[in-house]
């Protein structure tokens, strides 16, 4: 369950603590996609199996890197076109229905460091992890919930990515 009194009375995600940055060396506050909630098969062209670059991936400033390197980076377990559990599965349905294309997927399973490494970058005991512009936003459940209630729309926004949703829900109001 999660504790609510996050921050501007928001719910907040368990084991996090108001007012800090995630980052190397653990800590952190509340996931973005948990300081946002207000109540409530095929790869793309652009996705990318990518790899944490071998042995050591685990480690606090390569994770930095990875992170930031794309605007949406996803750690799941198995790989998009193939992933090895629902959660996971999930993230990339969610990601799928707004036309999310252009991301880098790191499959937590090839590498046993990476597994145990994010979830210490993160603060964060479970995969799959999700993170838009190098900051983290949480797991499948507060994903699904950022889908549900409009707040993952513009969180792409932001980024420059434009949700499918929103063409689909055009294409509805002019029938």
């Amino acid at each position: 369950m999660r504790a609510s009194g996050g921050r501007a009375g928001l719910p907040r995600a368990r084991g996090r603590l108001p007012g800090r940055v995630p980052g190397p060396g653990g800590g952190g506050s509340a996931p973005l996609g948990a300081r946002l909630r207000r109540g409530g098969g095929l790869w793309g062209p652009g996705v990318r199996a990518a790899s944490s670059g071998g042995g050591g991936g685990g480690s606090a400033e390569q994770l930095d890197a990875l992170v930031k390197k794309d605007k949406v980076v996803v750690f799941l377990k198995g790989t998009p076109e193939q992933p090895q559990c629902g959660f996971s599965n999930a993230v990339v349905q969610i990601l799928r229905l707004h036309g999310v294309r252009d991301y880098a997927a790191y499959n937590v399973l090839d590498d046993p460091q990476l597994r145990q490494g994010i979830k210490d970058y993160s603060n964060w005991p479970t995969i799959p992890q999700v993170y838009l512009n190098g900051e983290f936003v949480g797991g499948c459940d507060i994903l699904l919930q950022m889908h549900q209630n409009g707040d993952l729309v513009e969180e792409l926004k932001k980024l420059g990515i434009r949700s499918a949703l929103l063409d689909e829900k055009k294409d509805q109001d002019s029938k």
